[in-house]
């Protein structure tokens, strides 16, 4: 690794804690997925956080949902692949209304919760979230689990995409993530965060399993919901720099 785009999702909470932590994360990170209606997210809260991405030179992108902002977007929910077309479809589109009163546009999509998590397994909901961004624009970025089934569905309908990896979820061998529901799926200290940055600097991450998992990341993912969020990026941000890995947004081709 000599090169990686830090990516956060933002904007999902409205309280004065979720707007702190943001503003606090902005500075470490170089792209932001802002939460555009679906899991989480306002206009207002759209707007201001792609003003704060825009003072720090961070790239904006577009982070949409399932319509369940009781679960967080996170609840498994059976939904159609045309459904999840438009919803997808529907999500950018209210990002773009948003950021286009200020000038502003997205560059990139990465999808939330259990829709990104199910279109890394599910050819077909895959293929219909890769529809909904070409329908909006063929030159937008598309943000996969790296190796997944929606990393394939981009690449063969020729559109770019950035492999990301997480500093802080953990991993099964076949490379998906741990669920959120399961004991262990999201490290939460330094020491933990940091032995998987340094494993994912190498190329390879060790599975809850106990095996090694190849991953090749163009990103990672540093929640801004992990307890000690702040603390964690800024560490990361240093170990980045000490091995010497230039942090950069991934450019579109």
């Amino acid at each position: 690794m000599t090169r990686i785009d830090l990516n956060s999702d933002m904007g999902e909470r409205e309280t004065p804690e979720g707007l702190a932590i943001d503003a606090a994360l902005m500075p470490f990170i170089t792209s932001v997925n802002i939460a555009c209606g679906g899991h989480a997210g306002t206009p207002v809260l759209m707007r201001r956080t792609a003003r704060l991405a825009v003072q720090q030179g961070v790239a904006i992108g577009a982070h949409p949902g399932l319509p369940d902002p009781e679960q967080f977007g996170r609840a498994e929910r059976i939904v159609a692949p045309d459904d999840i077309e438009t919803l997808v479809i529907r999500q950018l589109g209210m990002l773009a209304e948003v950021l286009d009163r200020d000038g502003l546009t997205f560059a990139h999509v990465k999808p939330h919760g259990a829709l990104y998590n199910r279109a890394a397994k599910d050819p077909e909901l895959a293929r219909a979230i890769v529809r909904a961004v070409q329908i909006v624009d063929r030159t937008l970025l598309l943000y996969a689990l790296a190796g997944s089934e929606l990393v394939k569905a981009a690449q063969a309908a020729g559109l770019a995409v950035v492999n990301e990896a997480f500093t802080d979820r953990t991993y099964r061998a076949d490379g998906s993530l741990v669920p959120r529901s399961e004991r262990g799926a999201v490290l939460e200290t330094e020491e933990a965060v940091r032995r998987q940055l340094r494993q994912l600097i190498t190329g390879v991450v060790t599975s809850v399993e106990g095996s090694p998992v190849p991953i090749q990341a163009d990103s990672l993912c540093l929640h801004s919901d992990t307890p000690q969020a702040v603390a964690l990026a800024r560490m990361v941000r240093q170990e980045l720099d000490v091995a010497g890995i230039l942090v950069a947004a991934v450019r579109a081709r």
